[in-house]
């Protein structure tokens, strides 16, 4: 499912325009965003989590020479679903 089929069906289900469901979607999006930049997590009950996840520095190797290389630490956001949505996927 593309974005523009999401705001379709956000619309359809929620009887507001195509052009309001947009801004709705966009604006969940960047709220989103926003809380995982400063270091906030954002929680739907019975939904899921999403948080963002220290990576600590590892070794790789360079697939074209084979050379062993550091690859840097870094921040990577996460989703833990939730059991209401576990139960319904399954």
């Amino acid at each position: 499912m593309t974005k523009s089929d999401f705001v379709d069906r956000v619309a359809s289900e929620s009887g507001l325009s195509k052009k309001d469901a947009g801004a709705a979607v966009d604006a969940v999006i960047s709220t989103i965003e926003g809380a995982l930049k400063s270091g906030e997590e954002v929680s739907f009950t019975g939904f899921g989590k999403f948080h963002v996840a220290n990576r600590g520095a590892r070794e790789g190797r360079n697939p074209r020479t084979g050379e062993s290389m550091t690859i840097a630490a870094s921040k990577v956001p996460r989703f833990t679903a939730g059991s209401g949505l576990k139960k319904a996927v399954k």
